[in-house]
């Protein structure tokens, strides 16, 4: 093969299943010309890729952008119809497997793992072309007329497992929402002590009260914020003060807290073990913050006096847990949890949630 009319990638040469597949160092701005992107040019036969989802490139996009001294991405994974050859630049048994890939320019690139970064690479050149000498790993497999595509992606993904959303948290360290959650966990004993920082649900013999995830969306809910957005010194402030005051408010996770009661027997017997609970208060929080902006804490000392036993039907059947018993968190139990507590503190509940309360009495929801 002429090095004049091909692709030629420093690269390593590797062995798995007795065949030879290839690692190399691609410059960012080669990788949208070279790899495929419409599928149509494929027989449907050998597609192997997912629908692209075009709602999570801007995201994508905007990681590589704003992050450009310390993004991350993984190896994009790749088919290669077409001609290739593996020169070792010695044939030193040591090192031969260091050396030059060349590909024929006529050869059909396929991504099988990566065509979401593929498309945000793209759109982050168009917003700074500067990152184009940066490269990305790529890992080649030689497939001829791309018959195995579809199990290299099978292979590739089955063994792979979603990380949690409370982990994801937990590793975060450019959100400004997720930096306060944890240091306000961090910071009040209570929830240092019983705060799963790994699960988004808890078994019914986890020896925590709540989950990461739990305390990070209350605190999207008493915000009125989405993921990402930037909060202000008054609303952090804001954020540390009513974990204090609720920590302190909540009867049931001070006795688990003075060895009163233990973990599971507060998840069996009162819904304030709950996340449906936890968010259902990030609602309440949220009007405090807008209508009692200076007596909001009296209110959420009154949550002392509240009955939170699973057996106090009349407040929490078809709310918190459905006639099975079960803990149900959806939008709709969180809203109504929510209106139920507002009631019990003696809070006026809105146009919406009195319409939510008429649909719950209905048996419509």
């Amino acid at each position: 093969m002429d090095s004049t009319f091909s692709y030629n990638f420093p690269a390593i040469r590797g062995v798995q299943a007795n065949k030879e597949y290839y690692v190399a160092m691609c410059p960012l701005r080669i990788i949208p010309k070279i790899f495929l992107f419409d599928e149509e040019e494929i027989p449907p036969e050998h597609r192997s890729q997912r629908i692209l989802n075009k709602a999570r490139i801007p995201e994508m996009t905007s990681y590589i952008v704003d992050n450009q001294h310390d993004y991350v991405f993984s190896s994009i994974t790749a088919s290669i119809d077409g001609e290739i050859k593996f020169i070792p630049y010695n044939n030193d048994s040591t090192s031969n497997d260091l050396g030059q890939l060349r590909i024929a320019l006529d050869a059909r690139f396929l991504i099988n793992d990566g065509q979401h970064r593929r498309a945000a690479i793209e759109e982050a050149l168009k917003i700074s072309p500067e990152l184009g000498n940066e490269t990305i790993s790529v890992v080649f497999f030689h497939d001829e007329g791309l018959r195995k595509s579809q199990q290299i992606f099978s292979d590739l993904n089955r063994h792979a497992v979603n990380t949690t959303s409370s982990i994801g948290i937990l590793y975060d360290h450019r959100d400004q929402l997720a930096m306060v959650t944890k240091e306000i966990i961090a910071t009040i004993p209570l929830l240092n002590r019983y705060t799963d920082k790994e699960r988004v649900s808890l078994s019914k013999n986890s020896p925590k009260i709540l989950a990461l995830n739990h305390i990070f969306n209350t605190n999207l809910k008493l915000l009125g914020k989405s993921k990402g957005d930037e909060i202000t010194s008054e609303e952090d402030k804001f954020l540390r003060e009513f974990w204090i005051v609720l920590c302190d408010s909540i009867t049931e996770w001070n006795m688990v807290f003075d060895k009163e009661l233990s973990p599971r027997e507060l998840r069996s017997n009162f819904i304030v073990g709950h996340g449906v609970f936890i968010e259902s208060l990030g609602l309440v929080g949220h009007y405090l913050r807008n209508y009692h902006e200076h007596d909001w804490t009296s209110y959420i000392y009154k949550l002392s006096k509240i009955d939170w036993n699973r057996s106090n039907t009349g407040d929490w059947l078809g709310r918190a847990y459905n006639h099975n018993g079960r803990i149900q968190k959806t939008s709709y139990t969180i809203q109504l949890t929510s209106n139920r507590i507002k009631q019990l503190v003696n809070l006026p509940l809105t146009e919406s949630e009195l319409t939510l309360e008429e649909k719950f009495f209905q048996g419509v929801v």
